[in-house]
């Protein structure tokens, strides 16, 4: 079995500098979905920060990333475009993103979506269910009918993204929101999963039920290795026939 490249992002920015999310990820939101992910035999894992040069997305990590999943909250600004656009590119050419939480304001997230990507929210400490609405989507493998969240950030609809290729997750919160929180869609050769829980003030990563659901969503993102399309000018018809001679004339 060949393994599957993860690499896992995030800001580590409120961990260093909240002692109160500190304590509840004192390793890095990172880190807490890494060692879940690490228990899957088949994914080989690693992590990058805001902080690394290039952001640890350099050219070479994401050659070699199948599935890229990223968790920001506070410095979206500050993921230079360039690296963004690298992003955006690597997943039209096929890797699989998995996006987090408040990711969905994440510059590649917003260009792959091509809307701006805004919530309602509300930070209330309320009881988020999420429902499965599609129980035979490879990222619902082994959930039961609805998980429960005790507390988290409350997010409300509407919800501006472009509708989901599929919507797996159905979210409705104690205060009355609903919200779609399982996306999927298709950019390029590559798959996109959005997954709402994850605020950096409660311990979501650590519970199973999530970390199976990112073990799903990393094997449903991954690349599938079909074959390659060929773009652009090709001369040499497949079939036997005559060629014509348009040289002369002008194409942008």
């Amino acid at each position: 079995m060949q393994p599957i490249n993860v690499t896992v992002w995030n800001e580590y920015v409120h961990e260093r500098e909240d002692e109160k999310i500190a304590a509840v990820y004192p390793n890095g939101i990172h880190e807490a979905i890494a060692e879940g992910l690490r228990e899957h035999p088949a994914f080989k894992v690693k992590t990058a920060t805001l902080d690394m040069p290039e952001c640890g997305l350099d050219e070479e990590t994401l050659a070699k990333t199948d599935v890229l999943i990223w968790w920001g909250h506070c410095k979206h600004a500050a993921v230079p475009d360039e690296i963004a656009e690298r992003v955006q590119r690597r997943v039209l050419d096929g890797m699989g993103l998995i996006v987090l939480h408040s990711g969905h304001l994440s510059k590649p997230f917003v260009r792959l979506m091509g809307t701006v990507c805004r919530s309602k929210w509300r930070e209330n400490d309320e009881r988020e269910r999420i429902w499965i609405i599609e129980p035979a989507h490879p990222i619902a493998a082994g959930l039961p009918e609805y998980i429960e969240l005790e507390k988290e950030e409350t997010y409300g609809e509407r919800f501006e993204i472009p509708t989901p290729d599929e919507l797996v997750f159905v979210s409705w919160f104690s205060g009355g929101e609903i919200f779609r929180s399982g996306c999927c869609w298709k950019r390029g050769l590559g798959k996109i999963f959005y997954f709402r829980p994850g605020h950096e003030a409660y311990p979501v990563y650590y519970r199973p039920d999530v970390r199976q659901i990112l073990k799903n969503a990393v094997e449903w993102a991954e690349p599938t290795g079909g074959p390659r399309p060929t773009l652009g000018h090709f001369p040499k018809p497949l079939e036997d026939i005559p060629l014509v001679d348009h040289s002369d004339e002008y194409h942008p």
